[in-house]
């Protein structure tokens, strides 16, 4: 259980500090600064919008590269750290299982933490995957907050015709692309949630029926609270896939919100 869990926080470290190094090859090094990425990504945004294409600009299609392998690299480490913490769980549970007082404390303590990791890694699985199938969409919230740059003047003329083409029903080369993956972005979020949820409610019955033939006490009561949790997450994750269908199905009352100033 040592080793598996010092490669968890191996991943761990490596999900925090290596996607951004991984991503970057000899032309966007520069864009592993958080700042130099908001900065390159605004000004990329306001020639975007200016040249009336749809097809993006060399700038543009630098920082949504890059941003894609980041997402690439993101995905990959934190389904890795899912991997290490379901296994980690499950050996921390059975241990837990067979110890006694302050042992059994501090395992019971051990298993809820990585329980937690574990739904956060999932999270950050399913978050990447949708960053990787629409960078450019991922990358739209950058467009607000501080980190002021020099295009900040334009950006704030740029946006502005933005929300002038949402309300007035056009939609130029530039919108069309900003809305098509803005509809992809929210669409495999829900295709995610989809596949994920019935994982969890077969999950779900395989917990309830093992605790039915369970004998021990100890074991049915952490089965039994499993059995609460799973449905619990399927719950919260079913009402996001109907949030994001709804968005994806009917993008503009979103697009428009976002663009009043909020993802």
């Amino acid at each position: 259980m040592k080793r598996l869990a010092a490669l968890t926080v191996a991943l761990l470290v490596a999900f925090v500090l290596a996607p951004a190094t991984l991503a970057a090859n000899g032309s966007t090094t520069d864009l592993t600064s958080q700042g130099r990425l908001v900065a390159a990504f605004r000004g990329a945004f306001v020639g975007y919008w200016g040249s009336g294409e749809r097809a993006f600009d060399p700038a543009m299609r630098s920082v949504v590269d890059y941003w894609f392998r980041y997402h690439v690299a993101k995905a990959a480490l934190a389904a890795a750290l899912l991997v290490a913490l379901l296994g980690l769980g499950v050996a921390i549970w059975r241990r837990f299982l067979r110890a006694g007082g302050l042992r059994a404390a501090a395992l019971a303590t051990g298993g809820t933490v990585v329980t937690g990791l574990a739904v956060l890694s999932l999270a950050a699985v399913m978050a990447n995957i949708h960053g990787m199938a629409a960078p450019f969409g991922s990358l739209l919230p950058m467009l607000f907050g501080d980190a002021g740059t020099r295009s900040d003047a334009g950006l704030a003329t740029t946006l502005s015709q933005v929300r002038q083409q949402l309300a007035d029903g056009h939609h130029p080369p530039a919108l069309e692309a900003i809305t098509s993956d803005y509809i992809k972005f929210h669409a495999v979020m829900a295709i995610e949630g989809a596949i994920v949820v019935p994982v969890l409610l077969a999950l779900t019955v395989l917990l309830w029926r093992r605790f039915t033939r369970a004998s021990s006490r100890r074991t049915r009561r952490l089965l039994a609270a499993y059995g609460v949790f799973t449905p619990l997450l399927a719950l919260t994750l079913a009402v996001i896939v109907v949030a994001n269908a709804t968005t994806a199905a009917h993008p503009q009352p979103g697009l428009e919100g976002f663009f009043a100033g909020g993802w």
